[in-house]
């Protein structure tokens, strides 16, 4: 398993570098080409989240991403333990994990979509710049809709969006993924 660690400070400009490089690992990876385009919009999404929170909360703290080749073991420098698979199934998927270090704006609501049916989960009054059952933060639906597997953890530390696609286009079970 290869691991991609990049760094960015909270500038917009900096999101298209995000995605071209989680583009560029996803590539070398071996992510099927069909969902290539999937991985630049989340990740984009993900990444623009996080610098808009940045820039409101933080603008000196770096936001960090973790680009996860799950097809072998992961290298890690200076004799370290390697990490451990952030959502328990690294093996032939490719994962993002965008951190950052903003405090969530209402920790606690479960943000959580695992392919599983169990959706995503949002408040239930209106906010007063959203629209009604949505959250402001409407990107993160966005990339439940693109990811194949999405895990949001929001607490007062930040937030950690998890993402993962399957290698070579298959899912879990071997069966090839359509991408509509």
């Amino acid at each position: 398993m290869a691991l991609v660690q990049l760094t960015i400070s909270a500038l917009p400009a900096h999101v298209r570098t995000a995605r071209l490089m989680a583009t560029a690992v996803a590539r070398r990876a071996g992510i099927a080409e069909s969902a290539l385009d999937e991985i630049r919009l989340a990740v984009g999404e993900a990444c623009s989240r996080a610098v808009e929170a940045h820039r409101a909360h933080c603008p000196g703290q770096p936001i960090q991403l973790d680009l996860i080749d799950g097809a072998g073991p992961v290298s890690s420098r200076g004799g370290a333990p390697a990490p451990a698979p952030h959502n328990g199934q690294a093996a032939h998927r490719f994962e993002v994990v965008v951190s950052d270090r903003a405090p969530a704006q209402e920790p606690g609501i479960p943000l959580d979509h695992r392919g599983d049916g169990s959706g995503l989960f949002f408040d239930d009054h209106t906010p007063p710049d959203g629209v009604s059952g949505l959250s402001p933060d409407v990107g993160l639906a966005v990339i439940v809709g693109l990811a194949d597997e999405v895990s949001i953890e929001p607490n007062e530390k930040g937030t950690v969006v998890r993402m993962s696609w399957p290698l070579g286009g298959a899912d879990a079970d071997g069966t090839d993924r359509l991408v509509g």
